[in-house]
């Protein structure tokens, strides 16, 4: 089954998580110094938050799959539509270890469709490096760069 996933940098973590804690009732299901994380079921969503010196907002969105097979099935549907996509195994992001694929969608968000593997100690499963605040916390910046494909709505086109 699929969970949508969304993760927003923010300004102050400790005013953020208790904001979050209210708004859900529940308090995170992973917490460290600069992340927070809530595994909820209703609504189905992995809601995410860090601290890490990106601009405040949306950092990106995904969906979460508990299988590789429901990842391949993503993988095939992005194939088929022809978008530009960045395949990423055994990479550490979040504090988890994870297999995923990045696009980027006409506006210039970053989406990523994954299979988290394990936990792991550290935001990005090395030594911490400094981290660049432009781009999403963990999208590849070769799936931010790629342009929309050619069947996407344009500025000033007639589409929805």
């Amino acid at each position: 089954m699929k969970r949508f996933h969304l993760h927003v940098a923010v300004n102050n973590l400790e005013d953020s998580i208790r904001f979050y804690s209210a708004l859900f009732h529940a308090a995170p299901s992973v917490q460290k110094d600069d992340y927070a994380k809530w595994m909820l079921e209703d609504p189905r969503i992995n809601f995410a938050i860090s601290q890490r010196g990106a601009e405040p907002g949306l950092d990106h969105l995904g969906i979460q799959v508990e299988s590789e097979e429901e990842l391949a099935q993503l993988q095939s549907q992005l194939q088929q539509a022809d978008i530009s996509m960045v395949t990423q195994t055994q990479t550490g992001c979040c504090y988890a270890r994870s297999n995923k694929h990045w696009v980027t969608d006409p506006s210039g968000i970053a989406w990523e469709s994954y299979h988290s593997l394990a936990s792991i100690p550290t935001f990005h499963g090395e030594p911490e490096a400094s981290t660049d605040a432009a781009i999403a916390c963990c999208a590849p910046k070769s799936a931010l760069a790629q342009p929309a494909p050619q069947a996407c709505c344009t500025p000033g086109g007639s589409c929805c």
